[in-house]
């Protein structure tokens, strides 16, 4: 029997036809022209062992009403790979890349397609999405693509020196320096592995054998800084090392009622995301923790405090100033070698006067002394979070030698860290209680409580009544001594102290550069807010008073304004 097609059956027979063409040069496309790509996906996405461990954990800087900053982040894209056993003409390959990556580089190309017997060679890192799909298109033979994932910092160089950076130990991203590096553990988290497959959704079938019980994912750490009052800091902290032609620079703020700091920078910097461009390693140090340095005449109110805590002398003690002392053969002398004649312990502050450090040190005796720097924590690193701390040297008191204390009544033959200082001076600014400084606020993971970090607070270190004492001289000396009284701020009170001092020569001398170094707090009978400032050999200026002065009083004046702090006078 003859069966007649109408015109419909015809169309359709047609569009069967097509469509079946359509389905099979897709699958030809998907299973041999892009197998190597789908190859890779399928070992990712279907059977596999699954890290179970997600990707590594932010760092966040906390905002002051409670919001988070986002300063470290993991991207995701692709990596460009070639077999070069599968290039066959190499200079052409490199031509088609090269209108989609101009700055592939030809000779390094080259010389890895001539690796003739190499499965695998990485030409290109950080790809997005659209450019990795424009090279799939290519359908290059020997050319590939792979997921990875990288480090991303989007505030650049805001705190990199606390941030730090992360970069690629072979094929994992490991902390090299900063937060990075020393919470490692946390921000990557513990790895253990499941087996079992899932599907293209993600939802794991047939789960296997648990090869590591007690998995825990990374997690994200959430510092002290606040991004403002760190971008600020690092404003004024540039202009002065820029101004004044410095080697370095630092500078923290510290809340000195319970540690927690609240911006810390250093100069010169780095951009984490170009860490790879970096000249010098010594960018990624951390001077206010990982150098130690003779300060100066910021040290004078240490040695006073301990006058006035052991009831030796009073702001109103006086003693006979010649303008130099000679101690063990050694000639001391005042910054301009003048003499004041009788003097009281406030003009001692007000004009930094070393001759009266010295009278402070022989009335308490230079065992003493040595004991209460030690009981301030300038011999013992503070315990911050952060990688490579070191601690004070106060060995130079244990000579049994006068010249040696006389010295360091005024700054000069001990050396701390910029951070071990600031927790010291904190101890005047807070009633005597010594703090244990402190840069992550809390640790967050998935589905768990934050964990907080708490202050540690140790009482005692000085009576409350010499914190308040000193604390009025050191209000003083800004009122009627700094550049001449020209700083008084009359709506708050502001405790501060400059130091000007040689820097070693590394022969057991000292040459003809300096540090500048600079302390304060404010409001000084409450104070909110610790800074420390410090630049390393400053050029075309001597004093300390005249570099830092105003850098810090733009500081402090910030951070009572945009924390809302309401006058004290």
């Amino acid at each position: 029997m003859r069966v007649r097609l109408d015109g419909r059956m015809l169309v359709v027979g047609i569009f069967l036809s097509v469509l079946g063409l359509v389905i099979i040069s897709r699958l030809f496309f998907l299973q041999v022209a892009s197998r190597a790509y789908y190859e890779t996906l399928a070992e990712r996405q279907h059977i596999s062992s699954l890290d179970a461990s997600i990707r590594r954990g932010s760092i966040y800087l906390s905002e002051k009403d409670g919001g988070l900053f986002r300063v470290a982040s993991t991207k995701s894209g692709y990596l460009l790979y070639i077999d070069p056993r599968k290039i066959e003409d190499a200079e052409y390959i490199y031509g088609k890349l090269s209108e989609l990556l101009p700055t592939l580089d030809e000779g390094v190309f080259l010389e890895r397609a001539a690796k003739i017997n190499d499965p695998y060679e990485i030409i290109s890192h950080k790809l997005e999405n659209g450019l990795a799909e424009k090279i799939i298109d290519l359908k290059l033979a020997g050319v590939g693509v792979s997921p990875e994932e990288w480090r991303f910092y989007p505030a650049r160089e805001l705190a990199s020196s606390v941030v730090g950076f992360a970069g690629y130990k072979e094929d994992d991203i490991v902390g090299r320096s900063g937060i990075e590096y020393s919470r490692e553990a946390l921000l990557e988290g513990e790895e253990s592995y499941l087996s079992g497959r899932r599907t293209l959704a993600g939802t794991f079938l047939d789960w296997g054998k648990k090869l590591f019980p007690g998995v825990k994912s990374s997690a994200s750490v959430v510092l002290t800084i606040e991004p403002q009052a760190q971008f600020f800091l690092e404003k004024v902290l540039e202009e002065a090392y820029v101004k004044w032609d410095a080697e370095r620079a630092g500078a923290i703020v510290m809340d000195p009622q319970t540690g927690r700091i609240l911006a810390m920078a250093s100069r010169p910097t780095f951009d984490p995301n170009l860490y790879g461009e970096v000249k010098s390693p010594d960018v990624f140090i951390n001077p206010s923790v990982e150098h130690i340095y003779e300060l100066g005449s910021v040290f004078k109110p240490l040695t006073m405090a301990a006058g006035i805590d052991l009831g030796k002398i009073t702001p109103e003690t006086t003693y006979f100033d010649n303008g130099y002392l000679v101690i063990n053969n050694h000639r001391i002398e005042n910054y301009d070698g003048k003499g004041r004649g009788e003097v009281s312990m406030q003009e001692v502050l007000n004009q930094s006067l070393n001759t009266g450090a010295v009278f402070v040190m022989r009335e308490i005796g230079p065992k003493a002394l040595q004991e209460y720097f030690e009981k301030l924590g300038l011999s013992q690193k503070t315990g911050v979070e952060l990688p490579g701390e070191v601690s004070g040297n106060l060995s130079n008191l244990e000579s049994g030698r006068e010249i040696e204390s006389a010295t360091a009544s005024f700054g000069q033959g001990v050396a701390v860290t910029p951070l071990e200082f600031l927790r010291a001076i904190s101890v005047l600014a807070n009633g005597g209680k010594l703090v244990k400084p402190f840069v992550i606020d809390r640790v967050l993971v998935d589905g768990s409580p934050d964990i907080f970090n708490e202050p540690e607070i140790k009482e005692g270190i000085i009576k409350p009544q010499t914190s308040e004492e000193i604390t009025r001289m050191l209000a003083q000396v800004v009122d009627e001594a700094l550049l001449g009284g020209t700083q008084k701020n009359e709506h708050y009170s502001i405790a501060a102290k400059t130091g000007t001092a040689q820097m070693s020569d590394g022969h057991g001398g000292y040459s003809d550069d300096f540090l500048h170094a600079f302390f304060g707090y404010a409001p000084a009978y409450n104070a909110k807010f610790a800074v420390v400032m410090f630049l390393v050999r400053p050029r075309g200026v001597l004093y300390a008073s005249n570099t830092l002065t105003e850098p810090f009083m733009e500081i402090i004046k910030f951070l009572l304004n945009y924390y809302n702090i309401p006058p004290d006078r």
